[in-house]
């Protein structure tokens, strides 16, 4: 849902610094993959204690996020690229709630376990839009360029990065801020739902 108001935001930003490292020779799935890397130890902070510290980790990891579509935009796009950006980006978003479950697995287990169940559901209706979008060649700008199709919804990439900046923040109220969370996930991948049905029409097979 914000993801459309940070983009206008950062853009200006990104490409500034995405040129500068394609002048350099940096490659956008280099980007990608150290971002992932930054994600890593962010999650290794969170699971040992350190909250803030894996705060600081995840904002760092994340700006590097959306650095590698600026990067790609300079030599053009591989559909590779893309692959490996949406693998690593939902890896991410899996682990920042297993290190809260390793950190107190009491505490978080259930609402960690919830809310890895909700990105699930969630991961999988946007991924599957996607196919059958551009099985049908369908496209869209909403979110830029991309190599898939991308469809909006209450829960995108801001939303799950203030999520987890509160879970940082408060750690303590993690089963609370997770569990809302992933309603809020849940509603998305119902919506999505609702919006394939509108633009895919009934279903005519059982599968």
């Amino acid at each position: 849902m914000l993801d459309g108001q940070l983009k206008r935001r950062m853009d200006p930003l990104l490409v500034a610094t995405a040129r500068r490292l394609a002048a350099m020779g940096v490659t956008a799935n280099g980007v990608t993959y150290a971002a992932f890397a930054v994600g890593l130890a962010a999650a290794a902070a969170i699971a040992s204690g350190h909250t803030l510290w894996g705060l600081g980790l995840l904002l760092l990891s994340r700006l590097g996020d959306g650095l590698d579509g600026a990067v790609a935009r300079q030599s053009g796009p591989s559909d590779f690229g893309g692959l490996i950006d949406i693998v690593l980006d939902f890896a991410f978003y899996g682990i920042i709630p297993l290190a809260f479950i390793l950190l107190d697995p009491v505490a978080n287990g259930i609402a960690g376990g919830l809310l890895l169940l909700s990105f699930y559901v969630n991961g999988a209706s946007f991924l599957a839009y996607a196919i059958i979008a551009e099985k049908r060649g369908e496209t869209t700008q909403q979110r830029g360029a991309k190599s898939i199709h991308f469809t909006t919804g209450l829960a995108e990439a801001t939303e799950t990065y203030l999520a987890f900046a509160v879970f940082c923040l408060w750690p303590a109220g993690f089963a609370i801020t997770a569990t809302i969370f992933a309603v809020i996930c849940f509603y998305t991948a119902a919506s999505r739902l609702v919006l394939a049905r509108r633009a895919f029409g009934p279903d005519r097979s059982d599968g």
